[in-house]
């Protein structure tokens, strides 16, 4: 057979980022990503809700926009109109609402409306892997702000903001994960979200709310979405379905002032995100939403306790770490020797995959030290095999020590 040999390397465009490593399956114990509870999926009411409207309306995906019109179906759009107002206090109408393939979707098409390389914005120091990624892509600056046991500092925002304007630069969004932050599994108080709404508004700046994480609080109460503190259209708020009811759906959204969301739609270049998803989605939802997502809490509580004890026990004193307020994830701090970019490599090739800080951190060196810790989709088993396999690669090749004490230090 004649080999195939045409060289497409010299007609890739400028620019791009490095090719995808080849997937070659997921690591036995998978500390990464955003996966959430198998177990938890509730696949068959999903099935019952997937008979129920492909029966129904199923000849509706003969029409792009199923008749809902660009921004999605207009049944779950109205859902997360209600639920909106009832959980996060944030008002606002079916209308004010896009329906993205994800909330990844969302970030890019808000970057794609407000940002240009060479911009700036501000961000939390340990954000979300996925939007400093896409910053990067952008060539534009990304200015940290460190964190505290409440999330962004605003002393230090203030600060910040203060010294752009005297160097002539308007930052374009100040974008932070307000509730249930990721890494770092913090939830900003009301008093602190007034405060960043009340400096972003003194500097002009608008917000980028992401809240992709706020239905997984472990007592159920949440703040007010910052969207719905506003008296202004200087927020624009994100959501998913991703962690409430399954990554794999890809259904995400955007609420923002129609000026703005009008702009979106005109780059959003898909012809409309799965209207599938979002038709199971409207059914599911109005009957199962509010009692599904506090059992799916219960059992991811239960999953970080086994974290947290797993690494008491491997680790000791070694291992540092706030217990979060929700979510799906842990921020560890290992002895400063140990630069988890190497640790993920010697981690990966015994099965263990982890997230390394560096990847997470507006401060390289700061995170250099750091992993974050996905405790979702692994079982409590693997969670247990996987944290003793950690500490044994830990020890091999930069020499944490077994354990210090019997209690771990919870320290930042």
């Amino acid at each position: 057979m004649q080999s195939k040999s045409f060289d497409y390397a010299q007609l890739l465009r400028r620019g791009l980022p490095p090719p995808a490593a080849k997937w070659t399956g997921s690591a036995r114990y998978n500390f990464t990503g955003g996966n959430n509870d198998a177990d938890q999926v509730p696949v068959e009411d999903l099935i019952v809700a997937a008979t129920t409207v492909l029966e129904r309306e199923g000849r509706t995906l003969a029409t792009y926009g199923l008749a809902s019109g660009p921004q999605g179906h207009r049944r779950l759009r109205e859902f997360l109109a209600l639920k909106l107002k009832r959980d996060a206090g944030l008002l606002c109408q079916s209308e004010d609402i896009l329906l993205t393939s994800g909330s990844l979707q969302a970030l890019d098409l808000i970057n794609g409306v407000l940002l240009e390389p060479g911009d700036t914005l501000i961000a939390e120091q340990e954000t979300y892997g996925g939007a400093l990624t896409r910053f990067n892509r952008l060539k534009v600056t990304t200015i940290g702000i460190p964190l505290d046991n409440e999330g962004l500092r605003i002393d230090l925002l203030e600060a910040a903001l203060t010294d752009l304007k005297q160097r002539g630069v308007r930052p374009k969004y100040i974008y932070t994960i307000p509730t249930v932050q990721n890494p770092t599994g913090t939830i900003m108080g009301v008093q602190r979200r007034q405060q960043l709404l009340d400096i972003a508004q003194r500097h002009d700046v608008p917000i980028v709310e992401d809240d992709c994480y706020a239905d997984l609080i472990w007592d159920g109460r949440r703040p007010p979405a910052i969207y719905g503190m506003s008296e202004r259209d200087d927020v624009i708020h994100v959501g998913s379905f991703s962690k409430s009811i399954a990554p794999a759906l890809r259904v995400g959204y955007v609420v923002a002032p129609w000026d703005v969301l009008s702009r979106m739609l005109a780059i959003k270049a898909d012809a409309g995100s799965g209207a599938l998803e979002q038709m199971v989605l409207a059914e599911y939802c109005d009957a199962h939403f509010q009692t599904h997502v506090p059992a799916l809490r219960k059992a991811l509580r239960l999953k970080l306790d086994a974290l947290i004890a797993a690494l008491e026990e491997n680790f000791g004193t070694s291992a540092e770490f706030e217990d979060p307020k929700g979510g799906i994830f842990l921020w560890v701090k290992l002895p400063d020797g140990v630069d988890t970019r190497k640790l993920y490599q010697a981690a990966l090739a015994e099965g263990v995959a982890i997230n390394p800080g560096p990847e997470w951190s507006t401060d390289v060196s700061y995170g250099a030290s750091r992993m974050r810790l996905c405790f979702a989709s692994p079982s409590v088993d693997e969670i247990r095999r996987g944290v003793a396999t950690l500490a044994d690669v830990c020890r091999r090749e930069f020499g944490v020590p077994r354990r210090i004490a019997n209690i771990a230090s919870r320290g930042s």
